[in-house]
């Protein structure tokens, strides 16, 4: 699990614990203190920019055998310094580099050491947390230039990686993953024009993702899925 201390990560991780199939839970994040401490919770951390960092926790976690499941719940919407953009006039080539870098150049490099360590038989995912506005042919409204492309971009690396996993098990899966609007730090500015009951705790979305994986069947790998298994249009 990648990205352990945000909302979404946060709740995964506790759900995920609380599984009776689950033996352990490797929880990563840049700061492991960040990581809420429960039985067979281990904590690691990483650096989403720091390829190395990601390197040497694979070969950490690759010690203890095959993965059966890794997901990435790490991203970024905007900072103290920029925010989701207007119009393309407010397009700021360093923002949209940072906002890259970490919704989609990060999970990229995990999906590079991590899908390696994946079982090499029976029904291993790799899932990474993208968003409904990252999806080209839903999209009406426009705006939110980095956002919506950097995630469209993730679409793509896990379509791809989905490929190239097939031919290695073909009943292994790569999906990305739309966990609705949640009640985190990265949706709070927005929360005012969401839908009454379309905010949804992290627990709740968690809960749903997890449901949504555990639906999964190999026709399903590269493409990407809602928080209540609808699939969305690249």
């Amino acid at each position: 699990m990648f990205g352990a201390s945000g909302g979404v990560g946060r709740a995964l991780c506790e759900a995920l614990a609380h599984r009776e199939d689950v033996a352990v839970v490797h929880a990563g994040a840049r700061n492991v203190e960040s990581v809420e401490r429960r039985p067979r919770v281990e904590p690691f951390a990483f650096d989403l920019k720091q390829e190395q960092s990601i390197e040497a926790a694979a070969e950490r976690i690759g010690e203890h055998g095959p993965l059966d499941l890794v997901i990435v719940a790490t991203g970024v919407l905007q900072t103290d310094a920029y925010g989701p953009e207007k119009s393309w006039s407010a397009i700021d080539p360093v923002a949209m580099a940072e906002v890259f870098a970490i919704n989609t150049i990060g999970p990229a490099v995990i999906g590079k050491h991590f899908i390696p360590l994946l079982r090499r038989e029976g029904r291993p995912v790799f899932a990474a947390l993208a968003a409904r506005v990252g999806s080209i042919g839903d999209n009406g409204l426009g705006g939110w230039h980095s956002y919506r492309a950097s995630k469209a971009a993730l679409v793509m690396i896990v379509r791809n990686f989905a490929l190239e996993l097939g031919r290695r098990n073909r009943g292994a899966i790569a999906v990305t993953l739309h966990p609705g609007t949640v009640d985190t730090a990265l949706s709070e500015p927005f929360q005012s024009s969401v839908p009454e009951g379309k905010l949804f705790t992290p627990a709740y979305s968690a809960e749903r993702l997890l449901s949504v994986i555990d639906g999964l069947e190999g026709k399903d790998s590269g493409h990407q899925f809602a928080w209540d298994g609808e699939r969305i249009p690249y």
